[in-house]
Formats: structure tokens, C-alpha cells, sequence
């Protein structure tokens, strides 16, 4: 993460004919990062879902509408974005597919800049296990990835349940005062 944010840092004057695109690199990887979002829902995320610490959006597949508190951090790094259009991230011309292809390339170059092999999905992956390590329940992380069942989100997950590695961990414990 540290690379990532220092080459995004870094993205104006390595791609200077974007420069006011270039200072929303970071604020995105940041959204990315601490929301949990897909891209599409970062690249529609409007100036005016951003209230007091939260973040509202309906997520792209469900449609199920979200509040996800976010860092200081991350609303200073949004405070920080010049826009004069109802997004964030897109000017709402255009189609969203496009902006989100759009990027997925900057992204790619970021991540090309940090020396970093991935995927920006890795950043929704983080979240979710960063919650999960620290004992949110797989429910309520289904309900903030937007899936539209806990079944999607432990097919993927469940290994970082920090509860159920507890369980598992004091259950191997036990059998040990048995012999």
C-alpha cells in the first residue's frame, strides 16, 4: 500500500497532460481501499453521497444501499478533489464503462510505478479481510461488499472469519488437555 500511494503521489508529473486528474488518483486508491468499493461504484460516487465521515451508495450489483464510515484521512483526500461535475471521479459524460476503463488503465499504470503486481480489486480484498480479522461478522461484511448473500462473500472469505479461526485454535487447544 505504502509503494501504491507513494506512485500515485507521483502519477502528475509522471503523466503531466492529466495534472488535474492526476491529484485524484490517490483520493480513489484511498475510497478503494477504505469503502470496500468495485471501481464502477468509486468512479460513480457522487460529492453529494459524502456526509459526515460516511459514504452512501447503492452498490453495483445489488443495488442495496450502503453507509460505510471512512478515515479522515480519506475526506480530507476527497476535500482536496476540485470537481465541478456531481462525481468525484467521472464528469458524467460519457458512459460509466468508459471512465471505469479509464481506470483501470491509470490504476495499472500506478501500480506499474510502484513496482507492485496486482489488481486494484485487491484493495476491496483488503477490506474485507481487514474486517474480518478484526471480528465483523461475514453477514455484515456481505452487506457492505454489496453481495447478495453471506454464501458469496464466505465461498470467498471464510478462511479470514476471525471468530471461526478462534473456535478452531481453542478446539485444537482442548483436545491437547484430553490425553
Amino acid at each position: 500500500m505504502e509503494k501504491i500511494l507513494w506512485a500515485a503521489d507521483q502519477y502528475p508529473e509522471l503523466y503531466p497532460m492529466s495534472s488535474d486528474y492526476g491529484k485524484k488518483v490517490k483520493p480513489f486508491i484511498l475510497v478503494l481501499r477504505y469503502a470496500g468499493f468495485r471501481i464502477r461504484d468509486c468512479v460513480c460516487l457522487k460529492t453529494s453521497d459524502v456526509k459526515d465521515g460516511k459514504i452512501f451508495i447503492y452498490t453495483q450489483k445489488t443495488g442495496s444501499p450502503v453507509w460505510v464510515p471512512i478515515p479522515k484521512t480519506v475526506i480530507q483526500a476527497l476535500d482536496s478533489i476540485k470537481t465541478f461535475s456531481t462525481y468525484f471521479f467521472w464528469s458524467g459524460n460519457g458512459l460509466p464503462k468508459s471512465a471505469v476503463a479509464d481506470w483501470q488503465r491509470t490504476l495499472a499504470r500506478v501500480f506499474k510505478a510502484a513496482g507492485v503486481v496486482g489488481h486494484p480489486h485487491r484493495f476491496r480484498h483488503t477490506f474485507a479481510t481487514t474486517l474480518l480479522h478484526n471480528g465483523v461478522s461475514i453477514e455484515n461484511v456481505a452487506v457492505l461488499l454489496g453481495h447478495a448473500s453471506s454464501a458469496v462473500t464466505s465461498k470467498h472469505y471464510d478462511h479470514s472469519v476471525k471468530a471461526r479461526q478462534d473456535e478452531l485454535e481453542a478446539a485444537v487447544m482442548k483436545s491437547w488437555s484430553e490425553e
